[in-house]
């Protein structure tokens, strides 16, 4: 579901659709708390999931250093 941000007065606002409000138990002047997760959140655990199970293998083969020795720095 999209909710458009609107312009409100001087303010910038969003309207909740009924059903939204129904499925949090929310009803006029009601406080809700809008926070916005990191966007890595879960990242770690599921990191250490994978190793634990096995699966954090590499997706693409190693590449070879054929022809390293050959270049200059």
């Amino acid at each position: 579901m999209r909710a458009p941000i609107r312009r409100m007065g001087n303010s910038p606002g969003i309207i909740l659709p009924k059903p939204v409000l129904e499925e949090l138990g929310l009803g006029v002047g009601d406080d809700l708390s809008l926070t916005k997760p990191h966007p890595r959140a879960g990242w770690a655990e599921a990191a250490k999931h994978l190793a634990a199970v096995g699966s954090d293998g590499l997706v693409w083969p190693e590449f070879g250093n054929l022809g390293d020795d050959d270049l200059n720095w």
